[in-house]
Parts: structure tokens; sequence; C-alpha cells
């Protein structure tokens, strides 16, 4: 068995193409062994259109644009590239590799080539397994800095190159070969069929997502029952203290209910009212370290706020 560990670089992404200027791979044997490397620069057909006007957002890839010219387009190298990733006996890995295999996809549509075929795996997902954090994607800079691995970002065939260290390392982990690793870490392959992508999968990953939906769920009951009882109110006129003054809670405190509901009655008993538009509130609740969207805009707007006790403080005063 060989493992071939490959990286794409795109001239410009968009929703419907991505022009590939850059096919990067390492192959290797079952020991790390390096067999082949390189880096097959090819002509993108079309603008690079990856940072804004003064080059400053986006990437910069570690190549001479003007030089792509020169190069055979993606019918020319897709033969070879379609015997590597297809060979029977080879295992094919990459990194955040959806992302890849999708630009595949798109240039054999844009050159009416027939579709790749193939079983491929995710070191990012095999990294993410390993620690059992999902709660956000670990690019390959940040793994490959905490594995000690040197190489130069976005050029294809290093990124490929340190896709195979950060492999390398978790089987030096676990003191085994990369298949009895994907079968530790409970990941089977993802695929490539016809023109229809079918992501890998991992036990840890599918719990997770599994956890996180019914949280979700759980959430969004708890800001229905806030929001019911917040319409019964609003036809509520009182005269108080807080007159003419709006209250706006970030979503946090909204599911809070056991604090947020008798908060909203005394607000209203107090002739005040309550609005989910920051721009509208006179007053904005949020805890300490909340970084929900709802709360960032608040800061933008410069609105009085207070936690949830100096609320309460703030109402019974």
């Amino acid at each position: 068995m060989k493992m071939v560990f490959f990286d794409i670089e795109c001239a410009c992404v968009h929703k419907t193409y991505a022009k590939i200027c850059a096919f990067g791979y390492v192959v290797c044997d079952e020991n790390f062994n390096i067999l082949e490397k390189e880096d097959i620069l090819i002509n993108p057909n079309g603008k690079f259109e990856l940072t804004d006007r003064t080059g400053e957002k986006g990437i910069k890839l570690p190549y001479e644009y003007e030089n792509f010219a020169n190069y055979p387009d993606f019918r020319a190298v897709y033969p070879r590239i379609k015997r590597l990733l297809e060979e029977k006996n080879n295992c094919v890995l990459g990194h955040a590799v959806l992302n890849d295999i999708k630009y595949l996809n798109c240039e054999t549509r844009r050159y009416k080539l027939p579709p790749f075929n193939f079983k491929f795996w995710d070191s990012q997902l095999m990294f993410m397994t390993h620690i059992n954090d999902f709660s956000h994607m670990f690019g390959l800079e940040y793994i490959a800095n905490s594995l000690g691995v040197e190489f130069t970002p976005h050029r294809a065939a290093d990124d490929a190159y340190a896709t195979m260290r950060i492999v390398q390392a978790l089987c030096a982990n676990y003191g085994c070969s990369f298949l009895k690793l994907a079968e530790r870490l409970k990941i089977t392959a993802g695929r490539i069929a016809n023109g229809q992508i079918f992501p890998p999968q991992s036990k840890g990953y599918r719990r997770y997502n599994v956890q996180k939906k019914s949280e979700k769920a759980e959430r969004s009951e708890k800001r229905v029952k806030f929001y019911n009882h917040w319409s019964r109110l609003q036809s509520r006129k009182s005269a108080g203290a807080f007159k003419g003054k709006t209250f706006t809670f970030s979503k946090l405190v909204e599911e809070d209910l056991e604090r947020s509901v008798p908060l909203l009655d005394k607000i209203y008993a107090a002739g005040g009212k309550y609005s989910t538009k920051v721009a509208e509130c006179d007053i904005y609740v949020a805890e300490e370290g909340d970084a929900t969207a709802r709360t960032k805009e608040a800061a933008s707007e410069a609105v009085f706020r207070l936690n949830v006790r100096g609320l309460e403080e703030y109402l019974n005063g």
C-alpha cells in the first residue's frame, strides 16, 4: 500500500467554479518514507483573484503568477492526476480535503472531463477526533506548528508534505499504521463518485453533531417561551420609573428563563419596554464574556450596558 497526500491551490474560487493552478502531492510507503514529491503547476485559464486590490485581504500564493500562462492547463495534467488518485492500492489523504475534492469536481465539469472516482481521508478530521474537539476547524499551519513541522504555507507540495507529517505524528502517537489509526479513531473514508461527494465520517464527530443539534433545539425552545411571554406583556400599559426606557437582552440572557422572565415582568410593570433590536434599546443586558453577534452589535452601538445582577439591582433600586 502507498499513501498519496495531496493539496490544491486555485487562482480563484467561486460558488460554481474553481480554477486550479497547482496540484501538489507526496507519495510515501506505509512507513512514511517519501517516494515522490512534486508540485504540478497548471495554467488556470483565468485571473488570480485571491486578495483585494491592495493585496492585503485573502491569501498570497508563493508563486510568480505571471509564469502560469506558460504551464499546461488542467486538461493536460488530468490523466496523470486521475491515475495517481484512483490507483487501487493507494490511500488518498488531504487536509480539510473536502474543499480540494470540490475543486476537482469543478474542473472536470468546466472542461467536460469524466469525473473522479476514489476514496479519501481527512487529516483535519483525524486530528479533531484525536483531541476530541470538534468546536472549530484546525488549520494546517496550526497543527503543523504544534507538531514542529516546518513548511511553506500554500505551496501545494509543501502543504501535502505537512499533511503527511501530521498523519505520521498521529500514527507514532498511537504506535500503529495508518489504517489501524483510522480504525482506532473510528473514522471511515469519504468518497467521490460520478460527481457526488460523500464526506469522511467520524463516530466522535457524529456524536458531537447530535449533541449540538439537541442543544440548538433546546435553546430554540427556550427563546420561543421567552418571546411568547414577551408577546403577552406588550399590550400592558403601565406607568413607572422606566417609562420611555427600552431594554434588550443578549440571546444567552433570554434563554435563561428563570432570570429573564421575571426581569421582563419587572420592566413592563415599571413602564418599560423590551426590544430584540439593539438600535432601539437604551439599556443592553449581557454577561461578561458574551461574544454573540447581538452583544458585539451592542458594543459597536455604544449603548448603556449592564450584566444581569446589575439589571436586577437597577430594577429594584
